[in-house]
């Protein structure tokens, strides 16, 4: 049950596309993914590879540096073999995915110039941050502000606050940052581009997290930085609106990943039954087991038909929110349900770190929260139910 097959969604352009970035994983990554974990962050050099392979922002138009594929399938390809080759300490769809549709859908044409073909090299690593020590799903509590001093060409932002659990903190050379700017609780906040080197913008610890240990995630500190208003993104005060618009973008990549998590998962347990024994006969001959993966398959192939249609829904700009809370629901929870039960048919050693699965149980597990909890998906299904 790989991502690629049985796609009729996919072209033989997007597979292509596929084959060559499995090559880049397996040659560039997989080789250091130990000692990425180790060290808590994914190389530089690594992202400069991909950059120059092709593999970041792929969106972004020609004129900006980038391959100009206007299709999301290649992003959804990148995710899905990240996820299926258990290396999502590769921040890259934090980067692609979620960080470049701001810059190309709200980027002035000297903010796009300025940033995107950097981007595109990976000499530029983006992150976003809205979440705060006092504020996650719920935007309204965010604190951190920026307040304006100065006029004409001296007028700036002076941004304090603090931000934490973000996704590329570490390596993150500009960060789209949700402030307040106003005393509304939604049309008060704005988006500011704040760059590494900035005075007064400071990284806090590379935090312990249970799983994903090769991704960087970050507390960011703001004590007066000075951000030029020219480093605004969008308008000011429609902060809110911006990050709703492409909230659902961001949970369909969380949930084309989270499938391909999920079919990897049954692939390497279907292989581990078959060659163990038990009782005179392999786990695989036993009707419990049998019974466990054909549940599992049958949802997994549910899931993949319903993000797959989500898939194209949003390549022809139809996949509203609620569809994308219900795919990132959906996809997530399956994950989660999926790899525990692979876990359990490994036995004992499905419970040794060295082992993929108990690396990808490690890892399924925040799927569920970022990018808006379960909890909060159902919460804005069943509003637009009842509305």
């Amino acid at each position: 049950m790989n991502p690629s097959k049985s796609r009729p969604i996919l072209t033989d352009e997007h597979e292509a596309f596929r084959s060559s970035f499995k090559t880049f994983l397996d040659r560039t990554i997989a080789p250091r993914y130990q000692e990425f974990e180790r060290e808590g962050v994914v190389s530089r050099d690594v992202w400069a590879e991909a950059g120059r392979m092709g593999f970041l922002a792929p969106e972004v138009p020609a004129e900006y540096g980038g391959p100009g594929a206007d299709d999301f399938r290649f992003n959804a390809v990148l995710g899905e073999e990240i996820n299926a080759r258990i290396m999502r300490g590769f921040g890259l769809s934090v980067h692609s995915d979620i960080a470049v549709p701001y810059f190309l859908r709200l980027g002035t044409e000297e903010q796009k110039q300025r940033w995107l073909p950097g981007m595109v090299t990976g000499e530029l690593i983006a992150a976003i941050a809205m979440t705060e020590p006092g504020a996650g799903s719920d935007l309204s509590g965010i604190s951190t502000h920026a307040r304006i001093e100065g006029s004409g060409r001296e007028k700036t932002y002076v941004v304090n606050g603090q931000k934490t659990f973000i996704t590329n903190g570490q390596n993150a050379d500009i960060v789209i940052t949700a402030v307040r700017t106003g005393p509304h609780p939604y049309r008060g906040l704005s988006l500011l581009v704040i760059e590494r080197g900035m005075s007064g913008f400071t990284l806090g610890r590379n935090l312990e997290k249970l799983g994903i240990h090769a991704q960087d995630t970050s507390e960011l500190f703001f004590d007066n930085v000075r951000v030029p208003v020219s480093n605004l993104l969008g308008e000011q005060d429609h902060g809110f609106g911006h990050l709703v618009d492409n909230l659902p973008r961001e949970r369909l990549s969380i949930a084309v990943g989270a499938v391909a998590a999920a079919e990897c998962a049954l692939d390497l347990t279907i292989r581990y039954v078959k060659g163990r024994p038990a009782f005179g006969k392999s786990i695989a001959d036993l009707q419990n087991t049998q019974f466990v993966l054909a549940d599992m398959a049958t949802d997994i192939r549910m899931a993949r038909v319903f993000i797959d249609d989500c898939l194209m829904r949003h390549v022809e700009d139809e996949l509203d929110a609620t569809e994308a809370a219900m795919a990132k629901l959906a996809a997530t929870e399956l994950q989660v349900r999926v790899v525990d039960r692979c876990l359990q048919l490994h036995g004992g050693s499905g419970y040794m770190l060295e082992t993929d699965i108990a690396r990808m149980w490690r890892d399924s597990r925040p799927q569920t929260i970022y990018g808006g909890t379960s909890e909060v998906m159902k919460h804005i299904i069943g509003k637009m139910l009842i509305k």
